[in-house]
């Protein structure tokens, strides 16, 4: 059993405190699609998060 992640797309963007709640509809909406979203926070700028779609 193979698991591959390919990256298909990351922005940087400004960090809001409800913008998780966007990245869990996403993956729950879309994971029948083979997508996932995933935020990151920036580890230098608290201010920036980094936003990843990626296909299982």
């Amino acid at each position: 059993m193979d698991s591959k992640i390919e990256i298909l797309s990351t922005v940087s963007v400004q960090h809001s405190e409800d913008l998780y709640k966007i990245v869990d509809l996403l993956n729950r909406t879309l994971k029948r699609n083979d997508l996932m979203f995933g935020l990151a926070l920036n580890e230098e700028d608290q201010k920036k998060a980094t936003f990843t779609i990626y296909r299982t």
